[in-house]
């Protein structure tokens, strides 16, 4: 496992951009594949996005497709979550995962990542 600090979070208002950041504490994320989850009050977690161990694969929910950008070179560190055009569904706390043993058709289950952050709370609201 590796520790994952997040970082960028705030409060915004609808349409606003945000960039919240994934760094591994002492260490890299190279050869990691790096997630972000997220979880609103009342809700289950949910997949957002998710970078590859080599970084030449990056997936995405549905509900961001087209507004929100994983660095794909996790190579370094820290990895970003870019999120543009933000909605107030978009409020929850986005959550870091990180895991060596991550295979490409298990990116979007968190099961599958054993090292997460602390969470970084992101508000959308005008």
């Amino acid at each position: 496992q590796v520790p994952l600090v997040e970082s960028g979070g705030g409060l915004v208002q609808p349409g606003d951009s945000l960039r919240v950041s994934c760094t591994a504490s002492g260490g890299t994320l190279r050869g990691y594949a790096v997630a972000w989850f997220r979880q609103a009050p009342g809700k289950e977690r949910e997949f957002v996005a998710a970078v590859s161990r080599n970084g030449g694969f990056t997936y995405y929910a549905d509900s961001v497709k087209g507004r929100f950008t994983i660095s794909g070179d996790n190579a370094k560190n820290p990895v970003f979550l870019q999120m543009n055009d933000l909605k107030p569904e978009d409020t929850a706390v986005y959550y870091c995962a990180a895991g060596r043993g991550v295979i490409t058709s298990s990116l979007r289950n968190h099961e599958a990542y054993p090292s997460w952050g602390q969470g970084a709370q992101v508000t959308v609201s005008s």
